[in-house]
């Protein structure tokens, strides 16, 4: 399903899978859990399967991990 194909403007719910995703319920986005952003499923690039969050971009991504203290050498 691509941003122009139905159902438009709902957020979708998805399961974050290791290097896939699974949709639960339809929609043309996800929320970024850093920046707040609509991000297209069909543009969707990071996500955290332990967490189940979708990231917009590498730089969202990292900063859930600083934030999650996941990163090596870093003290929680």
């Amino acid at each position: 399903m691509n941003r122009f194909e139905g159902p438009g403007g709902r957020e979708a719910r998805i399961r974050f899978l290791d290097g896939d995703f699974q949709i639960l319920a339809p929609g043309s986005y996800v929320i970024c859990a850093i920046t707040g952003k609509h991000i297209p499923i069909d543009e969707m690039k990071y996500w955290s399967v332990a967490r189940q969050e979708a990231y917009c971009d590498a730089a969202a991504s990292l900063e859930a991990e600083k934030r999650a203290g996941a990163l090596p050498n870093q003290h929680r």
